[in-house]
């Protein structure tokens, strides 16, 4: 589980496609405190640590399959490309975003984005299927980062990214038509399911 926090900008250093993709990610964290098969929320995926390395930097290797790479935006990950890292939450960790899996939903795209005081205004298009899920003032991850939904207009949404989200984040260099990884709130997949039954 993990918070939707971000608090590593990775970069990706490798890439190996073969059946799944295999990446290395060069990271800030202190590689000597993560173990093999640990997991590390990468742009909104939960992925498995399979190597670890410390020379010339700290890095990890994870596996990625057919599926992830299918319902992610993971197959557009090419040397030099910044990601979104948390690693997951232990027991006692300050709950700072909201409750995430770290598995990806579907892909939403950005429709929009313009200043609005000193933040950015994201406006985004969800997959029909999702945007039942989206509500204002709700949660949802993007990337792998918890955002407040603002407004919410038939499948398209909006959230407003502050300047330290920008400055910690990869929102900084986000741009219109960029595809995103999108994950509901949890609480909102099973309300929508309660329902369903109800």
């Amino acid at each position: 589980m993990f918070t939707g926090i971000i608090t590593d900008l990775g970069e990706i250093l490798e890439i190996e496609r073969r059946g799944d993709l295999r990446a290395r990610v060069g990271t800030g964290y202190d590689v000597t405190g993560i173990e093999i098969g640990a997991s590390i929320c990468c742009d909104g995926v939960c992925l498995t640590v399979v190597a670890l390395g410390a020379v010339p930097r700290g890095w990890f290797d994870v596996d990625i399959s057919a599926e992830t790479v299918g319902k992610t935006n993971l197959g557009l990950w090419a040397p030099g490309r910044r990601i979104n890292l948390e690693r997951s939450l232990r027991v006692g960790d300050e709950l700072g975003g909201h409750i995430v899996s770290g598995h990806v939903d579907g892909v939403a795209r950005i429709v929009s984005a313009r200043p609005e005081g000193d933040s950015l205004r994201f406006r985004f298009a969800a997959p029909e299927a999702l945007a039942r899920f989206i509500a204002a003032k709700g949660s949802v991850a993007l990337n792998g980062t918890s955002l407040t939904v603002n407004e919410v207009e038939g499948t398209e949404f909006g959230v407003n990214i502050i300047p330290h989200t920008r400055e910690v984040t990869t929102w900084g260099q986000a741009a219109e038509g960029d595809p995103v990884n999108l994950e509901i709130d949890t609480l909102a997949r099973y309300v929508a399911r309660l329902q369903e039954w109800g």
